[in-house]
């Protein structure tokens, strides 16, 4: 085979591996369909509250019922006013990650999923306002600890050595 075949098999795997990020990116689309009644968006986690906050924004022009779950539990339910938006605060534990979906409610049809969203809480799971986290004992102390322990291996090792060399191996001549 060319040098140049070689360099094409070379490369295609690494052409495949950096074209499936951009290809799952475009999965889900995340423009609202326009036949929907309202959108919703997701914040971040408040790492203080541990909350995300849901945006609902009606898009009609009459009031619209809506139901919002997290995790297939129901977190809230109400209406939203025409052309208005209503926010809704949504629990995420620590480390953890929630499903959020949100459901238009109808009385003579089922209810229709209009957006699903995975939030995940990324906040340290000991966080406290101006502490950080114990994370054990202090690095220096174990450094110093570490280097102890090295040299006096190292002596060991430098005592026994002296003690065989330098050996004569022969009596006099």
């Amino acid at each position: 085979m060319r040098i140049g075949t070689h360099l094409a098999l070379a490369a295609l795997p690494l052409g495949v591996a950096l074209s499936l990020p951009a290809t799952a990116a475009w999965a889900w689309p995340r423009v609202p369909d326009p036949g929907d009644p309202f959108t919703m968006s997701v914040s971040d986690v408040g790492c203080r509250s541990g909350r995300a906050a849901v945006t609902l924004r009606n898009q009609t022009r009459q009031a619209v019922r809506f139901d919002l779950q997290a995790d297939e539990v129901s977190v809230a339910s109400g209406s939203i006013p025409a052309r208005e938006s209503v926010v809704r605060q949504v629990a995420v534990g620590r480390g953890g990650a929630t499903e959020i979906k949100a459901y238009e409610v109808g009385d003579q049809r089922p209810d229709t999923l209009i957006d699903s969203t995975r939030v995940k809480n990324g906040c340290p799971a000991g966080h406290r306002h101006g502490h950080l986290p114990y994370t054990g004992p202090p690095a220096d102390l174990m450094a110093k600890l570490a280097t102890a322990g090295g040299l006096v291996v190292m002596g060991g090792v430098l005592w026994w050595y002296g003690s065989l060399w330098p050996r004569q191996t022969g009596g006099p001549a």
